[in-house]
């Protein structure tokens, strides 16, 4: 597909548990190098949404197309992982680091997992870290860090296997407003690079950030062309 194309595309997507529906009938298309922002109150299905976008849940109605390709109805565990892997990088607000690990293996602990050489994912996992200014950190454990380092050894390890799509559940939540400005700026970066940004958040000022803000309410997606001002 080329970068004027839709990477991806949900058609009338539900998810039910049990009665109740969390995500009724949302259609909607993201194109490649587009940076999204889902707004709207808790509950009202943002997560949900993007879980399902990040192949963690299948939907229970409807179609979703992820590059051209119908994934909507595929249900076997390793051809989702497989997916994840290859395409798909997830930063997530308590960052969900290996408190044994240093911050070097986890950054490349996903590259392990898709097979890459040792001196290869280590390599990839330096040059990640000198990128976002961390790599005097690469040593440390998780606790020996501030949560914007740890942010950034995430958004790292969410680069490591080189995907097209973030996906970001409250990246800033848990940060300090400086910290959060500067994790906003490494995405606007990610963004130049034609990476697909689809990112959680409750906050104005992280989401004005976003090339659009798709809202939610009760499930569904009731405005998903909106524009802040940004200061970027």
């Amino acid at each position: 597909m080329d970068s004027d194309s839709s990477n991806i595309r949900l058609f009338n997507v539900s998810k039910r548990y049990g009665a109740k529906y969390a995500l009724k009938d949302v259609s909607l298309d993201i194109k490649k190098g587009e940076f999204v922002a889902l707004m709207g109150e808790s509950g009202c299905g943002k997560t949900t949404l993007l879980n399902i976008i990040g192949c963690l849940h299948p939907l229970t109605d409807g179609e979703y197309f992820l590059d051209g390709e119908n994934i909507g109805e595929v249900r076997d565990d390793y051809t989702l992982a497989f997916i994840r892997n290859k395409m798909m990088g997830f930063i997530f607000q308590q960052f969900n680091l290996f408190s044994r690990l240093t911050a070097l293996k986890n950054v490349a602990l996903p590259a392990l997992y898709a097979g890459t050489e040792k001196g290869i994912r280590e390599e990839k996992a330096t040059s990640l870290m000198k990128s976002v200014n961390i790599e005097d950190r690469a040593s440390h454990k998780p606790t020996e860090l501030s949560g914007g380092q740890q942010q950034r050894v995430s958004i790292c390890r969410s680069l490591i296997n080189n995907p097209d799509i973030i996906l970001a559940d409250e990246p800033t939540g848990a940060l300090d407003s400086k910290s959060g400005i500067e994790i906003m700026e490494i995405f606007i970066d990610l963004k130049k690079k034609n990476k697909t940004i689809i990112m959680v958040t409750h906050t104005a000022e992280v989401a004005k950030y976003a090339d659009r803000i798709i809202f939610m309410r009760d499930g569904k997606a009731v405005n998903n062309n909106y524009k802040l001002t940004s200061n970027y």
